[in-house]
């Protein structure tokens, strides 16, 4: 297991159109930087993991559990397990930092 993380050099996959990510993993924890073009959507879904988030820049509108509100730079989130939740960007780019737990198998590569 890798201590120091290198953001940059870390291939990126896309997991719906307009949205890549770039994830770490330990043991317990998954972190998942990701990158959201302009105008994308992040489609209605749940998992069974945790979710917290923090945006780090841009915007996104973001519904969880039936609640929608528009997040920015600084903004913070969290989604329990199981929970519905989906999202969407304007007409700038967002970059988001995600951590689940457990660690998400399907975020792995």
């Amino acid at each position: 297991m890798e201590c120091f993380c290198d953001v940059e050099r870390r291939t990126a996959k896309e997991i719906a159109p307009g949205i890549q990510i770039r994830t770490f993993w330990g043991d317990e924890i998954l972190v998942s930087v990701v990158d959201l073009a302009a105008n994308s959507v992040v489609p209605l879904h749940s998992h069974p993991h945790e979710q917290a988030g923090v945006v780090i820049s841009g915007e996104l509108e973001l519904t969880i559990a039936g609640e929608t509100r528009k997040l920015g730079p600084e903004d913070t989130y969290i989604i329990p397990g199981g929970v519905e939740h989906s999202g969407r960007t304007g007409d700038a780019p967002t970059k988001v930092w995600d951590v689940f737990s457990p660690v998400r198998e399907d975020y792995q590569y």
